[in-house]
């Protein structure tokens, strides 16, 4: 499913950055970043001349640092989105209810074990989301 968004955004080469080493690169342009926090700087140092940071997320830490030259030696743009029209929602649920996105479930939990939860969700050694279930 991600690779059909992708494509339709004429994204030639995505990098998930979790299995990419970057290593002075220097040729991305653009980053969609949910995660903030100590990534941060070595995000900014790939992007190319011209290139852009997405913030849409911040389960990484919302407190970062930023050289400003970086920013402005490269020209790079910043910035940052959560909202979306309520259009948007319901077209994405309809996707979901088809079955033409899954979202990533790393685990899910009774409501009974939330403390078990909420440890794994604080570890950070997980990819996609927690789920409380509700009813069982």
């Amino acid at each position: 499913m991600i690779s059909v968004a992708v494509s339709r955004l004429s994204i030639s080469s995505p990098v998930h950055f979790k299995w990419s080493k970057f290593s002075s690169r220097n040729n991305i342009d653009i980053v969609l970043d949910i995660v903030g926090g100590s990534q941060w700087p070595e995000l900014l140092k790939n992007l190319k001349k011209g290139g852009k940071y997405g913030s849409v997320g911040a389960t990484g830490g919302p407190i970062v640092e930023l050289d400003l030259r970086t920013l402005y030696l490269k020209d790079l743009s910043l910035f940052g989105s959560t909202y979306q029209s309520k259009e948007a929602f319901v077209n994405l649920i309809d996707y979901i209810e088809k079955g033409q996105i899954q979202p990533m479930v790393a685990k899910t939990f009774p409501l009974k074990d939330i403390v078990e939860a909420q440890k794994t969700f604080l570890s950070k050694k997980f990819t996609g989301k927690i789920v409380l279930q509700i009813s069982e």
